[in-house]
């Protein structure tokens, strides 16, 4: 029975190819590339010879039936532009309609640009939503951020140079001024992370380049602040000191965003 190999592959650095992707790349009969123009330059350099076979959005229907004919006599691979087949490109398509036949589908994993920006953000990466690419226009993407405003999860976004500042100044106005990583050209020659705030992102990138992976603190979960030991042993340090009651709680509740009603209640306790 041939097999639809989903085969993973550089999303810069040509040497982030897996051996076990290069081996498939050369045994299987057809390769299905999102891009050939890009798919050429990383199968000349590892000198491999397998002919390949365009599958983008713009083909998708006249060529997926012509995939299929060939999945008949023989393994295939499909690769994306870059990263990991079917993750916010059209090759989905192509492993639904295998296993709808009953053909074995079979991952090849290797580079994502999803993960590689999570695991370098230096934000929580045990739970996390991909968004893919956000709506071009203003109110698609305004409602898509509007829906997820109260995501806990760390936010993983795709966008393109040419729409990285009004998407960002859209987060800015319904998430919030949140933490986040701005990551530039993965793995290329002008690789660049940014980590700040939104509002700190869009003064750093006023003539975007390249492509961008966005990963955002989730909505943060308010935590009460709690009267502890040393704070009362600060209002304690004020009293002695002679500083007036008002003055000394309105700057620990300053400091530590307690209820000047509880730091009073404490104040008195200490007589």
């Amino acid at each position: 029975m041939p097999i639809l190999y989903v085969v993973a592959t550089p999303i810069g650095n040509l040497e982030d190819i897996s051996l076990r992707a290069l081996r498939v790349l050369r045994e299987v009969k057809l390769i299905a590339a999102e891009d050939t123009r890009k798919t050429k330059r990383l199968i000349n350099k590892y000198d491999i010879k397998t002919p390949l076979t365009s599958f983008h959005e713009y083909t998708k229907t006249p060529k997926l039936n012509r995939i299929l004919e060939h999945l008949q006599e023989g393994d295939i691979a499909l690769v994306s532009e870059a990263g990991m087949p079917g993750i916010s490109d059209p090759g989905y398509e192509i492993v639904t309609a295998a296993i709808q036949r009953g053909i074995s589908v079979v991952p090849i994993p290797g580079p994502s640009v999803v993960t590689a920006a999570l695991a370098i953000s230096g934000l929580p990466t045990d739970r996390f939503t991909c968004l893919g690419f956000l709506p071009s226009r203003a109110s698609g993407r305004r409602r898509l951020l509007e829906r997820v405003v109260s995501e806990p999860s760390t936010l993983v976004i795709l966008e393109a140079p040419h729409r990285l500042t009004a998407s960002m100044t859209d987060m800015l106005a319904i998430l919030g001024d949140r933490k986040l990583a701005v990551c530039r050209e993965l793995t290329k020659l002008h690789e660049e992370v940014f980590r700040g705030s939104i509002s700190q992102a869009l003064e750093h990138f006023t003539k975007p380049r390249g492509e961008f992976t966005l990963v955002i603190e989730g909505k943060q979960a308010k935590v009460n602040p709690q009267l502890t030991d040393e704070i009362e042993q600060w209002l304690k340090q004020m009293r002695r000191s002679g500083l007036p009651a008002r003055e000394a709680i309105a700057k620990v509740a300053g400091e530590t965003h307690l209820s000047k009603k509880e730091l009073y209640q404490a104040w008195l306790r200490l007589v």
